[in-house]
């Protein structure tokens, strides 16, 4: 069964979602609703933190300018430089 939403959105936001949805071939209700199932999705299929990491949460201490991307970026680059 579907039934009809109604959505408030700024014009900008939908013309380019309308954009989207016509490149990859879908309508803007599809994707919505896709979208809507994921996110709802993921709450549902968290599983449970082993007391083991528990423990280990918050331990290491990491400046607020931490940039995990940049470091990961940089790691990789040292190990696969020719």
């Amino acid at each position: 069964m579907t039934t009809k939403l109604t959505l408030t959105i700024e014009d900008k936001v939908i013309i380019s979602a309308k954009k989207y949805a016509q490149k990859k071939g879908k309508s803007l209700s599809h994707l919505v609703e896709n979208y809507l199932k994921s996110i709802s999705e993921k709450d549902t299929n968290t599983l449970p933190v082993s007391p083991k990491v528990l423990k280990l949460k918050g331990i290491i201490k990491l400046p607020d300018d931490f940039d995990y991307k940049n470091e990961m970026t940089n790691a990789l680059s040292k190990k696969y430089k020719k």
